[in-house]
Formats: structure tokens, C-alpha cells, sequence
């Protein structure tokens, strides 16, 4: 059975590199094309892209499993994505111009330009950079589920996402985002051929229905489709703030930057968020999925709820089914995986390295993105080996961290009420420094917010007080006193 399931899902895996590979092998890849596709990709590959990046193995396996494990707040993931393709509508746009006038290839090039700050660049690179790994994590964390499910106990799940996850950082080494586009092409249809059997064809195995699932659902469980009100744990406050700070967060991630600026226009962008919400169907399967799980497999806990109806594919169904659902599962983790790795390489390359006169030339460029890509590569893998939490879990770490760019991005887009560069600098400084609490402490955010929004919102009153106080000193007023110094002191 384990030699059958894993057949299918190397099959898939070798069939989607050499698609790639094929598709870009005659491209030269300079920064722009290795980094950003070289700013050109139309409307299918760039929904295409940013569906690969943002329908990821949390989408598989994760959204699945909160549903088994929490029900009702599990509806928040249904939520955010929407938010957040309207935040796109109006947001991105002009971030793509912004980008192409001036050749930006990441994210915190987009910091450095807008504010006139180099240093400010290096610093979003790195709180990029941090908040990516966790990123990347969950992704080996779903390959490992979806390993050890097909190899039914046979194999060694640890060294065979090791093998995967090096195929896919070989491909992303030579063939750049170009090549993550068009891989992405093959892992959508795989994927959402997956995710139309686990959400509609268990629920009718079993119950008739995927109504007839939610039904046995309630029978056991009442209240499992209900949020509670306003409690420590989840309530309704928790997933208002939670659906909020993660639309918020939704494009701000490095890959969805570099992303952004592959579009051929701003029209791109604009289309592709009219049509990317379309992807939000997919979610309702797997909700689907997940509550099938809790009744024909009751009694997992925790991070076990990741892979609640991959568990019910092993014991009900043949190995060729087991295989091509794990196989869609792996293209759901490596392709994002891949374009995450390149994402926070080209961050240490362009922003600590190239922006410094570290690497001066293109190729030597290229080279050092490379060279990360590995580095970068390995920690992750390195990070997951230590790492238990679920995937959802995961998620809400790099969400609460890279959500902290939004205001410097939102009010950046306004001549007149742009911020000061130190005090979008200190903003984020807050509010990483109060995640940091929050997780050194173990203590609940307060009135049963989310931590990160908790986060943002010290984020944004730094940011207005620096930013104040900054202007007052420009305009050679004292706060303490309220009176012009002569202009001739103005410098």
C-alpha cells in the first residue's frame, strides 16, 4: 500500500518540476526575472501564482483540522481572504506603480523608496525574514503529515520531507518565480481536485450528504458551529480581531510583494482580485472534510487535528486514492514553500547585502540569492524538527508578526498624511516587542483580543506620536512650550 501511495505522489512531484522547468528553461534570469517573473506575468499566472501562495497546506490540512478540533472560530480563515482581496482592490495598485517606476524587487525596497530610508528597508528585511520561517514551517509540517499518512507506517516521514523539500529548493535555485508560477498551474488543479474529493465525497460516503455531515455534527456536538460571546478563548471579540488583523496582514508577506510586482499592470492586480474570492469555495469543502473527520475518526487532539480526514482516506480508501490527495497535499506545501524560500533570500540579498555595496553587479546578485535560498532552506528545515504546534498555529505566528507593515504601507500611499520613517521604524519595533511579551509570558492578549491585533494597534499609536512630534520639530516648535523657534535655527 505505502509503495503504491508513494509512487503516485512522486510521480506528481518529478511531473510538476519538469513542467516548470520546461516552461522557463530559456529564460535568463536576472534579478528582475529571478525575483519578481521580470515584471510581465499576465492575469492567469499571477492569480494563478498568488492562489499557489496563498492556498497553501494550512488551506489543506489546517483549515480541516481547526474545524475538527474548534468548530465555530475555524470560520474565521473563511473571512480574512475575503477581507482581504477588497484591501487588494485598492491597495496594490498603486503599490505596482510605485514598484515599476523605480525597478523595487522586494518588500522592504518599497519602505526604502517611499521613505527615503535605506536603514528603515533593512529593518522591515529582517522582521520579513524572521516572520517567514514559521511560514515555510508549516508547509514541511504538512508534508510530514501527509509522508507519514501515505507511507502507512512504513516510512521515514522525517527523511522523505527532507528528500521533497530539496527537490523543490534545486527547482526554485535555477528556475526563480517564474518557475514557481508555472508550477503553481499544475498544483491548483491537482489541488483543487483534492480538496472537491475530501470535502464532497466523504461526506456523501458517509452521510448522505455534506448537510448530513454537519447534522451528525450538531447531534454529538450543539454548539459546534456556534461562537461563544465575549470570552478569554476565541469568542466573538478573538475572531472580529483576528479576521481584521490577518486581512490586514493578507499581501504584506514578501512573497505576496514579489508577487505583486510580477503583474504586467495594475489592471492585473485589480482583475485578480475580482476573481481570486472564487478560491474561498474551496474552503467550505474542507470545513466539509473536517467535520466528517470528528465523527468517523472522533478522539484527536491538538496538532493530531491537522490530519483528521487524511486518516479517514488511509482507513477507508484504496492507496491510489491516499496517494493522489497526498500528492495534491505535497504540490500545497513545496510550491508556496517555494516561493516563500525565495522570497526571504532575496530579502537578505537585495536589502542587507546589495543595498550596503555588498554585491554590486546583477549576477553576483543572483548568485547570493541563491546561495540563501539553501541557507534559508536549511533553517527552516531546522526550525520544524523543533517545532510542534499546528498549522493554524504556525500561520498566526508570521500573520501576527508581518502584519505590523501595514500602516507604513496604507499611509504611505497619501502625500499628505505620510508617516515619518522613525516613527513607522519604533511602530513596528512596538509592536514586535509586544508579541514578544505576549509569547515570553504566556499571558492572553486583554478583553479576549487577538495578541497581534493588540500588536497593531500600540503599532499604529507609536507610529502617530513619533510621527507628530517629528513634524512639531520640523516645523521648529517646542511641544513643551508651544512657540517657533526663529527660522534661522531651522536646519
Amino acid at each position: 500500500m505505502s509503495g503504491t501511495a508513494l509512487g503516485i505522489i512522486a510521480f506528481i512531484l518529478v511531473c510538476t518540476v519538469t513542467f516548470g522547468w520546461l516552461a522557463v528553461r530559456n529564460v535568463k534570469q536576472d534579478p528582475t526575472q529571478y525575483i519578481v517573473g521580470g515584471r510581465s506575468l499576465g492575469w492567469l499566472l499571477i492569480w494563478l501564482l498568488m492562489a499557489g501562495e496563498i492556498y497553501t497546506s494550512f488551506t489543506f490540512l489546517g483549515a480541516a483540522g481547526w474545524a475538527y478540533i474548534h468548530g465555530a472560530p475555524a470560520f474565521y480563515i473563511l473571512c480574512y481572504g475575503t477581507v482581504a482581496y477588497i484591501i487588494s482592490y485598492f491597495v496594490l495598485p498603486p503599490v505596482w506603480r510605485t514598484a515599476k517606476a523605480h525597478g523595487l524587487l522586494t518588500g522592504p525596497d518599497y519602505f526604502r523608496q517611499v521613505y527615503d530610508s535605506k536603514l528603515l528597508g533593512a529593518w522591515v528585511a529582517l522582521i520579513g525574514f524572521v516572520f517567514l520561517v514559521p511560514y515555510v514551517t508549516l508547509q514541511l509540517s504538512g508534508l510530514e503529515i501527509l509522508f507519514r499518512i501515505a507511507g502507512y507506517g512504513t516510512l521515514n516521514s522525517t527523511l522523505a520531507v527532507a528528500i521533497a523539500f530539496a527537490i523543490i529548493i534545486l527547482f526554485v535555485f535555477f528556475m526563480g518565480l517564474r518557475g514557481t508560477a508555472w508550477a503553481a498551474v499544475i498544483k491548483d488543479v491537482l489541488v483543487l481536485l483534492g480538496v472537491l474529493f475530501a470535502g464532497l465525497v466523504l461526506p456523501v460516503h458517509f452521510f448522505g450528504s455534506p448537510a448530513g455531515a454537519i447534522n451528525h455534527v450538531l447531534a454529538q456536538k450543539p454548539h459546534w458551529m456556534t461562537l461563544v460571546g465575549n470570552t478569554t478563548s476565541m469568542g466573538t471579540v478573538w475572531f472580529v480581531s483576528t479576521v481584521v488583523l490577518t486581512a490586514m496582514g493578507f499581501f504584506m508577506f514578501p512573497q505576496s510583494m514579489a508577487a505583486t510586482y510580477s503583474a504586467k499592470s495594475a489592471d492585473t492586480l485589480q482583475r485578480n482580485a475580482v476573481f481570486l474570492p472564487f478560491y474561498q469555495l474551496m474552503l467550505l469543502l474542507v470545513y466539509f472534510a473536517g467535520f466528517t473527520a470528528l465523527v468517523v475518526h472522533p478522539g484527536l487532539k491538538g496538532p493530531a487535528g491537522d490530519q483528521s480526514f487524511m486518516l479517514v482516506l488511509q482507513k477507508y480508501y484504496s492507496p491510489w486514492i491516499v496517494g493522489a490527495v497526498a500528492g495534491a497535499g505535497c504540490l500545497a506545501a513545496l510550491v508556496p514553500a517555494s516561493a516563500q524560500v525565495l522570497a526571504a533570500a532575496s530579502l537578505i540579498s537585495k536589502n542587507l547585502l546589495a543595498d550596503y555595496g555588498l554585491v554590486r553587479s546583477e549576477t553576483a546578485q543572483t548568485n547570493a540569492t541563491r546561495i540563501f535560498v539553501v541557507v534559508i532552506a536549511l533553517a527552516a528545515f531546522a526550525f520544524w524538527a523543533v517545532a510542534r504546534t499546528t498549522l493554524v498555529g504556525l500561520l498566526l505566528i508570521a500573520y501576527n508578526g508581518i502584519t505590523q507593515f501595514f500602516p507604513g504601507v496604507v499611509l504611505s500611499l497619501s502625500v499628505k498624511t505620510k508617516p515619518h520613517p522613525l516613527g513607522v521604524g519604533l511602530g513596528i519595533l512596538i509592536g514586535i516587542a509586544t508579541l514578544a511579551y505576549f509569547a515570553a509570558t504566556g499571558k492572553a492578549a486583554p478583553w479576549g483580543l487577538n495578541q497581534g491585533f493588540v500588536a497593531l494597534v500600540l503599532n499604529v499609536a507609536v507610529l502617530a506620536i513619533v510621527t507628530a512630534l517629528m513634524r512639531l520639530t520640523a516645523a521648529g516648535i517646542r511641544p513643551e512650550r508651544g512657540y517657533a523657534r526663529p527660522a534661522t535655527s531651522i536646519k
